[in-house]
Parts: structure tokens; sequence; C-alpha cells
């Protein structure tokens, strides 16, 4: 039998949507509340665990939000080793779950959260026990996060049935989320945690390209700007290679967030999604999302521009996508598909396939879109 401890941070990834680029501190989690940010990492959690039902396996959690809530519904049996003191829960709490969760000796901990609760685990526990992330924040830079929920639940019932899975130390990152709201990326190595691996189910470190991103970027900027139709609202999300068609427009932008224009004019910076819905609701306007992919991961959709929410994308439209990458970019992914990690499995399905990302001027490439990197059964 399988023995898997279950930590859930329920508010990570809750600044996302709203666009606060991060949850970490308890004025920020105010804040997103405040906005009307939902608390989605316990759902995140019950769909890998479902995966496990009639698996042989048992678990070992807090109670509440932080562990057996996300087991409501699911016939798993789970044993209790505590519980919060009170809510709001904290980042001490976290510690503390893992420390007596740890105390049992599960064969691996797996944790939903974002790179601050994978700081707090190692910091709690270091590598004394094997650790599976169910990706659920905002940023997520680390690679001991599956690619998304399904993909950690794939790799715990591989876990169960006694296959072979490699165990390896995985990278640990977080940035200064400060920083970050000012449009600064300050990422950090803080360490490495034992990591189950098998199939490419897991998320790799968030990497730069190797080219002249700056020239590309300049080269796919030309050529969007040119294609741009009057009287349509254009969503551009973060990065530089987006930031590299504002600056072609000569309009302000904001580089970790999400801003909206149309006819060169900005209607929104940094917008969340309540603003996002707001505008193409007022406007009743054609609109285009203009995203771009995370270097050496691959997300399109559900890292740091959660602002993208389901109800967004399908405002917009999923034929009214378009995806910008450099070939470096794209090279630098080993074959591998672009991913989606909506948090609504059917969108994600919608969304994959075959998808032009333009990589140049003029130029650009037929890649595969998928939910999962490919693997070897």
């Amino acid at each position: 039998m399988l023995k898997i401890g279950l930590l859930v941070n329920p508010y990570a990834g809750l600044g996302g949507p709203v666009g606060l680029k991060g949850s970490d501190g308890a004025e920020i989690r105010d804040e997103a509340l405040k906005r009307g940010a939902r608390p989605r990492a316990v759902e995140r959690a019950h769909r890998a665990l479902a995966l496990l039902v009639g698996e042989d396996v048992e678990l070992v959690c807090w109670e509440g939000p932080m562990g057996s809530a996300a087991l409501e519904g699911l016939d798993l049996p789970w044993q209790s080793c505590g519980k919060p003191g009170a809510e709001p829960t904290t980042a001490e709490d976290t510690a503390r779950a893992a420390r007596a969760i740890a105390m049992q000796q599960p064969d691996v901990l797996v944790f939903a959260g974002g790179d601050g609760t994978a700081r707090d685990i190692l910091d709690a526990v270091g590598d004394r026990v094997a650790a599976l992330g169910i990706p659920s924040g905002v940023k997520m830079h680390s690679a001991v996060y599956a690619v998304s929920p399904e993909a950690a639940g794939e790799l715990l019932k591989r876990l169960a049935a006694a296959g072979l899975v490699n165990v390896e130390l995985r990278e640990v990152r977080d940035i200064d989320e400060d920083a970050f709201r000012e449009g600064v990326v300050k990422a950090r190595y803080y360490g490495e945690l034992l990591t189950p691996e098998e199939g490419h189910f897991l998320q790799r470190t968030k990497v730069a390209g190797v080219e002249s991103e700056e020239l590309v970027a300049e080269d796919i900027a030309a050529g969007i700007v040119e294609s741009l139709v009057p009287g349509q609202i254009y969503l551009i999300g973060p990065g530089s290679t987006t930031a590299a068609i504002m600056a072609e427009l000569g309009l302000p932008n904001t580089l970790l967030g999400v801003d909206a224009i149309c006819d060169g004019e900005v209607l929104l910076s940094d917008a969340g999604e309540a603003e996002l819905l707001e505008l193409l609701a007022r406007e009743q306007k054609p609109a285009e999302i203009i995203v771009t992919a995370i270097g050496g991961q691959g997300h399109v959709f559900g890292r740091g521009n959660q602002q993208f929410s389901p109800a967004v994308l399908r405002a917009v439209g999923l034929d009214n996508i378009t995806i910008v990458a450099g070939k470096g970019k794209i090279k630098g992914l080993g074959g591998e598909p672009l991913l989606v990690d909506t948090n609504d499995p059917t969108l994600d399905a919608a969304l994959c396939g075959y998808r032009k990302v333009v990589t140049g001027y003029h130029d650009a490439i037929l890649y595969p879109v998928a939910t999962l990197p490919g693997f070897d059964d």
C-alpha cells in the first residue's frame, strides 16, 4: 500500500486571476479576497487525488482546507495527524503540517501550492521525505511540480501500482514578489527536494532563451503590429516577447501583467480577470489574446497569467488566441508540446491540438499544444 502525505495551501494562487502576481503574505491574500479571488488549491488537489480511487493507497493529512477537504466525495482512506489552529492559515501552518505529516513516514508527501509552499516544505522537512507538487500557485518556477493536477495523479498511480519511478533531487526556486509586481524578475535558488519523476510528468525549471531574444521579439512585434485590425480589442499577456509588441506601438506596458489595447490606445493596464470580463462585456467588440510561452516549461496558460481565466478565454473565443515565441524557445522544449493548465479540464482539452505559433516577421510554425508532455508508457 502506498502511503501518501497530503498538504494543501488553500490560498495558493489566490492573487493570479486578480492581477496581484502572487499570494505570499497576509496583506496580499486579504487584498486578493477583497477583489473577489476564489481559492482553487483544494479543488486542484481533489482533481489529482480523484485518479487514485480504486488504487491501493492510504492518506495522512491535516483536517479541513489544508488536507481532508480535498478528499471530500472521494472513496479514499485517510487519517488525521492534526489540524490548523485558526483561519486563515499561514506559512507557519504549512511548516507545522509538513513536519506532522513527515512524522507519519509517508512514502511521498504530495502538496498543492506554489513556489512559496515548496520553500516552506523544504525548510520544514528538507529531503527527508520524497515530495511532489500539485501546481496551484501563480509563478511556479520550481521543478518539483507536475505540469497539471492530472499529471500529479497519474504519477501517483504509477507509484501505487509499484511501477518503476525515478526519484531525484529537483530545484526549489522562488522570486521576490514585491519586485515582481514592479516588473522585475529576481528568481533565486533555495535548495532541492527529493521528487518522484517519471514520463516527463514534472515541469522544468523556468529558464530564459539562448537566442537573441530582443531581436527575435522585435521581428515578431513588427509582424504582429502590421496585422492588428482596427476596432478590435487585443489582450496582451505578460512576458518580454509580448512587451516588444507594446514597444513597437509606443504604448506603456505591464511586463508581468495583462494590458488591453484598441486602435493604438491602452484601455486597461495590469488588468485582472474581472476587469477584462467587464471590458469585453461593455465594449462588445471582437477581441484577441496575444500570449507567449514560458521558456523551458512551455506553458501558454496557467503559469503567471491566470488573469486569462476560463471565463475570459471563452469570452474571447478559442479561435482568437495568438501564440508568439521565438524558435529558440520552441527548440528549447526538446520536442515536447506547449502546455495549458487553465484549471478547467474541459477547456484545456478544447485548447489542445496543433496551433500556429508566430516565430518571427511573417514567420510562423504549427506546433502541438497539450495538457501533458509526451511520455513513454
